[in-house]
């Protein structure tokens, strides 16, 4: 394989990661590019965030973490699903790393984090020669997080409301070059 593609993006809450990566997947596939991975967002009723979401770019959907869970891992007032967290979201980066052309994971953050299996697929990603974009909690000191901000070198991007619009086009640009699909 030529030149890989490995990108990590990270910043404050709510700008605009999740929406990126979305924007970015969309072209790609549009392109012809088998994308696989996860994402998550954020489940509100009447407008108060109760929950998050994690869902398969290929189709599946689970519940990451909610107000009125009971077992599992807490962070803040939010319980954490690892049963759905592992079968959504691991597995699509199990079977992502096997079949397509890009790997997404949206996000490796404190609620993923308490999952072994989750830190074991990313960490298997990294050793891999994979194209792949992530998106990592901005203050995390976590030595996996560490670990794909050092991988992404200069190819870690921090988002925010001046180029949020701009960096899925460029990162688009660089995943067709590299996989000859520019024409």
């Amino acid at each position: 394989m030529s030149k890989r593609v490995f990108y990590a993006l990270t910043g404050r809450p709510g700008c605009g990661k999740t929406t990126a990566i979305l924007k970015i997947v969309e072209k790609l596939r549009e392109a012809g590019v088998e994308v696989e991975g996860m994402y998550t967002t954020e489940i509100r009723v009447s407008g108060r965030r109760v929950g998050f979401s994690i869902r398969r770019i290929s189709g599946g959907e689970g519940t990451l973490a909610h107000i009125r869970f009971k077992d599992g891992p807490r962070l803040g007032k939010y319980i954490v699903n690892l049963s759905d967290l592992e079968r959504i979201g691991v597995s699509a980066i199990i079977e992502g790393m096997e079949k397509a052309d890009l790997l997404v994971v949206d996000e490796v953050g404190p609620m993923e984090l308490f999952s072994e299996r989750f830190r074991e697929a990313v960490s298997n990603l990294l050793s891999s020669d994979k194209h792949a974009i992530l998106t990592v909690h901005y203050r995390s000191k976590d030595p996996l997080v560490s670990r794909i901000k050092r991988a992404a070198g200069r190819n870690l991007i921090v988002l925010d409301e001046r180029n949020r619009d701009e960096v899925p086009d460029l990162i688009v640009k660089d995943v067709l070059t590299v996989l000859g699909r520019m024409g």
